[in-house]
């Protein structure tokens, strides 16, 4: 693939620097503040960024911070005692009791799988591990390479026990719940403010945005928006307001390899063929009530294209998305078709 990489990231609008000093409002016994407290992490392999506004939210702040490292030490793929590590290094061996977490987000994973015709898959660990695009020793694999671990890329040979609570995989298989396990730790952020009795907030887990009630500035909602994909950061394509919502983007940016022709591979692998996905989508950013679902939905989109991504997105109740091509075309689910406002002139809204 020789197109240029066009990085693409999910703008929330948060309107810090431009409210006006008004004074804070009650609601729910805690009182909403212009101002909030925000904290920047190094976590999930991302830039982590949480803002509550409520004042002397300390606690909440850390309890969420907590949990968020608790479950990427369940969840990672490279660190000993891990539930996904236990399953990988088990395969073929013995089905693994996991804990409820980790049985939750597989089981959500498989029935995506069912939905996506296969597209979205978690076995794809078999081919991702041999790319580690993003990852220092990041390579291109031999052809025979991928052709070997294609046969180890079967979401229908994940095996769930419900009652025990058990994983089995087959001898070969490798899980990787990277596709989806953010969206599942956001909507557990989410959990942890509810429990302190906080209302108003933004989660950022690296582009996993949740927004939990409505901007300070107005009840119409956040404003929330995608970059232009073809220019500095700041500069949008277009916008949505969204209230007590999720908004996730999948794309080809940041996570990338380049190869010594200088061809660029990026991290989004079709599980049918072993290789970055092509075809015509620059990014897709997707609406969703909860962030496990719009986790899900946006790579399962990008790999489905705009025309099957549409279909599946219109059809299913609480999903919206926009998809932006290379040819600077913006696809609407019918549902943002009155909603989402154009912001550029060099991009086009395709009917």
């Amino acid at each position: 693939m020789k197109n240029k990489v066009l990085k693409l990231i999910v703008v929330v609008f948060l309107s810090l620097f431009y409210l006006s000093a008004c004074s804070s409002k009650e609601k729910a016994g805690l009182k909403i503040t212009d101002k909030p407290e925000t904290r920047t992490e190094s976590l999930l392999h991302t830039v982590v960024q949480l803002s509550i506004y409520h004042e002397h939210q300390e606690k909440a702040m850390e309890d969420a911070l907590d949990y968020i490292k608790d479950m990427e030490a369940l969840l990672s793929t490279n660190l000993e005692g891990s539930d996904v590590y236990k399953i990988n290094h088990a395969a073929g061996k013995e089905a693994v009791k996991v804990q409820k977490e980790t049985f939750d987000i597989i089981e959500a994973a498989l029935t995506m799988s069912e939905r996506s015709q296969g597209k979205f898959d978690v076995s794809i660990g078999a081919v991702s591990n041999l790319w580690k695009i993003g990852d220092t020793d990041a390579r291109i694999p031999e052809p025979q390479e991928i052709t070997s671990a294609l046969n180890n890329i079967d979401y229908r040979r994940i095996k769930l026990d419900d009652k025990n609570q058990t994983v089995f995989i087959e001898d070969g298989m490798t899980l990787e719940l990277g596709a989806i396990s953010k969206g599942y730790i956001a909507d557990g952020v989410k959990k942890v403010f509810e429990k302190h009795g906080i209302t108003t907030a933004i989660i950022n887990l690296g582009g996993n945005v949740l927004v939990m009630g409505t901007s300070p500035k107005s009840k119409d909602g956040w404003t929330v928006g995608v970059q232009n994909p073809d220019a500095v950061r700041g500069e949008t394509v277009g916008s949505v307001k969204v209230i007590d919502s999720s908004v996730v983007t999948s794309g080809i940016y940041e996570r990338y390899l380049k190869g010594p022709d200088g061809e660029i591979y990026h991290h989004i692998l079709d599980p049918k063929t072993g290789y970055p996905v092509e075809n015509n989508i620059s990014g897709v950013t997707v609406y969703t009530k909860t962030s496990i679902q719009g986790d899900e939905f946006s790579t399962s989109l990008f790999l489905l294209g705009i025309d099957e991504g549409l279909k599946l997105v219109n059809e299913t109740e609480g999903v919206e998305a926009v998809f932006i091509d290379k040819d600077g075309g913006i696809h609407l689910s019918e549902g943002l078709k009155d909603r989402f406002e154009l912001r550029n002139e060099d991009y086009h809204i395709v009917d």
